[in-house]
């Protein structure tokens, strides 16, 4: 028997778990946005000096197994390219492993690293990677347009192992 106090805290529990589900689709779509903007602004101060990139990448970044000039090009290009890709939701999964990847490259070819900088690339892995496992959301090019297409040219079994939100 469910007494009348029970009741009352299980309808605001259901209220409040409604609200947030209903907030995570913003919730994505912010964190999408703020990865984006954090990756692709670095992207840019690489391109405007190239020079200095180039010797950053010779001298400091100690990135194992490619040469300077080839790791600040595909560092670059990831910084350029993908928070494209993540912002919009394209291939957004793809996306944030892959701005993962310079993520971890970042932190591991510095040979000394800030403990406030560490945090940074702490929070950045910790997003990242809400947004490969949990999906980059409803308000996205994969959830809005993709997934729907998928999910009628699947059987309902296959659709729901190949759920992007």
């Amino acid at each position: 028997m469910i007494t009348p106090l029970l009741q009352s805290g299980l309808t605001v529990w259901r209220t409040l778990t409604a609200t947030l589900d209903s907030a995570r689709p913003l919730a994505a779509l912010t964190a999408r946005a703020y990865m984006a903007q954090v990756f692709f602004l670095s992207g840019l101060t690489k391109v405007r000096d190239w020079d200095t990139t180039l010797l950053l990448f010779t001298e400091e970044y100690k990135v194992p197994l490619l040469s300077p000039e080839v790791a600040a090009v595909m560092g670059t290009a990831g910084e350029l390219v993908l928070p494209v890709l993540l912002l919009f939701g394209l291939a957004g999964r793809f996306a944030a492993l892959g701005l993962s990847v310079v993520n971890v490259m970042a932190v591991l070819s510095l040979s000394e690293i800030a403990p406030a900088a560490l945090q940074q690339h702490i929070t950045w892995g910790v997003l990242l990677a809400a947004l490969a496992l949990y999906g980059v959301g409803k308000w996205s090019v994969d959830g809005a347009w993709l997934q729907p297409r998928l999910d009628r040219w699947l059987t309902p079994r296959d659709a729901r192992s190949l759920s992007m939100n």
